[in-house]
């Protein structure tokens, strides 16, 4: 199974990055918060505007600490595998299954180049 993996991130601003294994590399998307749901809420789903990101090195899936260039410090959030449903040019459909989170994510690419929307549905 492939792996993914949230990292709270303080650079420049506060923010979260998802990353999912793809090949060698680690398909990156900012996030402006964690796609997380409060259980007692009756909200089910989640949509969060994304922006992606250059790949990063696959040394992420396991890493917490400072980030070279001064470029702040990461820690993971949430980390897990995830089963791959779609993949397009445009969209990107997935089922996670995490220490924080399991439902699907879906991931849809707007107008710009980097702009995409997050869905998180969990699974509860």
């Amino acid at each position: 199974m492939q792996q993914y993996v949230i990292l709270r991130h303080d650079h420049p601003e506060l923010h979260w990055d998802l990353m999912l294994e793809e090949g060698d590399v680690l398909k990156t998307w900012r996030l402006p918060q964690p796609p997380e749901i409060d259980p007692a809420s009756d909200e089910t789903s989640l949509d969060l505007t994304a922006e992606a990101l250059p790949d990063h090195r696959m040394v992420y899936l396991e890493y917490e600490g400072p980030v070279s260039g001064d470029r702040g410090e990461v820690s993971r959030w949430d980390r897990g595998t995830f089963t791959l449903l779609e993949r397009s040019e445009d969209q990107l459909v997935a089922l996670l299954t995490g220490e924080e989170l399991a439902g699907r994510i879906t991931l849809k690419k707007q107008d710009s180049e980097n702009r995409w929307t997050l869905n998180y549905t969990a699974f509860f």
